[in-house]
């Protein structure tokens, strides 16, 4: 908890920095005062949960929320490395701008650590509502505020959709805390009353629409390929994070005894989900809608751990969410750097021989698309393989076998890249990159590369 207040404090203070023109002092301010998060977060990972009892059970700082919480921490903190480079003509909102991804990254820590209804909303209204500011932060474009209004109407819209089974569920357990409910759907497995199922499965469709799987995914690519792409890149990593992050804490800890009513609808929505990610992805002339398909995609393959649902999946699902955010960080960010360059075209044509003059950017880019694609030795194929493997031993061979068949479906999209940065044919100019951005990169690409070699470094943290 202690962790939460500093970040709240902290992004309160980087509001008030705009006003004292300390533009200059922003960037270090918040990446040390992350870090001292980070530290606060990580010393509750030996504290006895039940501590936490005096907030009235509304949040839980288990070693799940600590866990998952360090990773927000820690891609956010990365994804600021970024910020200066790709915000460095904006004079008068990068102070907003930060502090707004800061309180973003306190409803995604709540969305992790909630243990009561209540709190889960609060953390995914913390979260949205800065987001659908950040996603029109481009005024003057159209695109942009067109990405602002359709993530604001989706978002409340879903959020409609959870109250609603919030309010259902609550009519049939009269409580809201999770190890109430949990214990109401013990008591009643197999003879749950209708407005409770009811409220379920309206709970799920309201997180459905967070993660962005289909049929709820409609307005993810619009979105992602209208916002900034820096806040695409936040909305790819750290929100997908949380949204899981949540997903799998209401349905583990809070719903697990009633799986019989929830199962089948999880299981074909992960289906189409990577179904329409994948075939979608492979149509797409720009890199960054692509990746946005891609995005659905994995949300597909992260809802087969939530499917499987023993006690390593939860581990199963923190390591895919890191080792794909750090992927889509390298990405993204070295697509904003191509997009930067050549007036905006995201298409495969501006990355067209980018490997002669840029070598290091074609480099990172190669490999975050080698680890999106599950190519081993790096951390996106023992992403892939914990989920599989954990889902086969509970018996959901089928749904294994479509995810395999739609990873080599997204072989090809992501190779498209690689292809056209190793093309002889045309050759980018040199791009300049900033230290503190180059930084960032190398360092998640990096990871990707030990995890994939050490997985267990951080697969069994939550044991």
């Amino acid at each position: 908890m202690n962790a939460i207040i500093a970040l709240s404090l902290l992004g309160i203070f980087t509001l008030f920095t705009g006003i004292f023109n300390w533009r200059k002092a922003m960037l270090p301010i918040v990446v040390i005062g992350l870090a001292g998060v980070f530290v606060l977060n990580g010393m509750d990972y030996f504290t006895t949960p039940s501590w936490y009892a005096d907030y009235t059970h509304m949040v839980i700082f288990d070693r799940y929320a600590v866990v998952f919480s360090a990773a927000l921490i820690m891609i956010t903190a990365m994804l600021f490395f970024l910020c200066k480079q790709y915000y460095q003509k904006e004079d008068n909102n990068i102070s907003d701008i930060y502090g707004l991804i800061l309180f973003t990254l306190v409803g995604g820590m709540l969305m992790a650590s909630f243990s009561n209804f209540a709190m889960l909303f609060l953390g995914i209204e913390i979260l949205s509502i800065p987001l659908y500011i950040l996603a029109g932060t481009k005024r003057l474009e159209v695109t942009s505020n067109e990405a602002s209004i359709k993530y604001f109407l989706m978002g409340s819209f879903s959020t409609g959709f959870l109250l609603f089974g919030m309010a259902l569920v609550y009519g049939a357990a009269h409580t809201f805390t999770l190890d109430g409910i949990r214990q109401y759907t013990d008591a009643h497995a197999g003879d749950l009353p209708t407005i409770f199922v009811a409220g379920i499965m309206l709970m799920l469709v309201g997180m459905l629409f967070k993660v962005s799987g289909a049929p709820f995914h409609f307005w993810a690519p619009d979105v992602y390929s209208g916002a900034p792409t820096l806040i695409t890149t936040f909305m790819a990593t750290v929100v997908k994070t949380a949204a899981f992050a949540a997903l799998y804490r209401l349905l583990f800890y809070t719903f697990g005894s009633a799986k019989p009513i929830w199962f089948d609808a999880l299981w074909g929505v992960a289906a189409l989900t990577m179904i329409i990610g994948n075939f979608s992805a492979l149509y797409q002339h720009g890199v960054k809608r692509m990746l946005a398909y891609s995005s659905i995609s994995n949300a597909g393959y992260l809802l087969i751990g939530v499917i499987a649902m023993n006690t390593h999946s939860a581990n199963s699902i923190f390591y895919y969410t890191l080792v794909y955010s750090l992927a889509s960080l390298v990405s993204f960010g070295v697509l904003m750097l191509v997009t930067q360059d050549n007036g905006g075209d995201d298409s495969y044509t501006a990355f067209k021989g980018l490997a002669r003059n840029n070598p290091a950017l074609a480099g990172l880019m190669t490999l975050a698309m080698l680890s999106l694609a599950g190519i081993p030795p790096l951390a996106g194929f023992f992403g892939k393989y914990y989920i599989f493997i954990n889902a086969m031993e509970n018996g959901y061979i089928y749904i294994v076998l479509i995810a395999v068949a739609n990873s080599l479906v997204g072989i090809y999209y992501y190779f498209k890249v690689i292809v056209a940065m190793f093309a002889k044919d045309t050759a980018p100019t040199k791009i300049a990159v900033q230290p503190a951005y180059l930084f960032a990169l190398v360092v998640a690409a990096a990871l990707l590369f030990v995890l994939g070699i050490f997985p267990d470094w951080v697969s069994g943290l939550m044991n």
